[in-house]
């Protein structure tokens, strides 16, 4: 077999040492993503919208971390609540999204299956309440609403889409 400049560069780093999957499998691969989660910039342009957006935000965190920052209008149900509590709040009929601190917490994604194991069709959204923050968006405080400006890092300065 001879090997060309190509093949000895990807088989010289990490990255192409696995080959990336086929086409059909990517997009199958990345479809199912969708299904499971959602943006942050998303869900608050659904939640900023003029009508009903078709699901309701939950936050899985403590009351400690609620009372310190929240989506308005998120319902407030801890994770270890929700095999006792969620019935009660919640309509299977309507999508749940759900979130926690952000991408180094799991607790998103501890309700999101939790609630899935009740019967609820549930999404998690990417970059929890840290990035609703640092992208700029109104939050709720125990002390009433706050926002802090977006960070560049994570939201265009000068536009109110990303683009992507």
């Amino acid at each position: 077999m001879v090997m060309t400049s190509h093949s000895t560069a990807t088989a010289a780093h990490s990255v192409l040492r696995v080959p990336p999957a086929s086409p059909a499998a990517a997009a199958a691969y990345f479809g199912a993503s969708l299904t499971f989660h959602a943006d942050v910039s998303d869900v608050a342009a659904a939640l900023a919208a003029d009508r009903d957006p078709g699901f309701v935000v939950l936050d899985s965190r403590s009351t400690a971390s609620w009372d310190q920052g929240h989506i308005p209008g998120a319902v407030h149900l801890p994770t270890a609540l929700i095999p006792e509590q969620a019935a009660a709040l919640l309509d299977p009929a309507v999508p749940v999204v759900t979130y926690c601190w952000g991408p180094g917490c799991n607790g998103a994604t501890r309700a999101a299956l939790a609630l899935a194991q009740l019967g609820f069709h549930v999404k998690e959204m990417l970059g929890g309440f840290e990035y609703w923050v640092r992208e700029g968006f109104t939050y709720g405080t125990w002390e009433g609403g706050a926002r802090r400006a977006a960070d560049p890092l994570t939201a265009p300065a000068d536009a109110a889409d990303c683009g992507c």
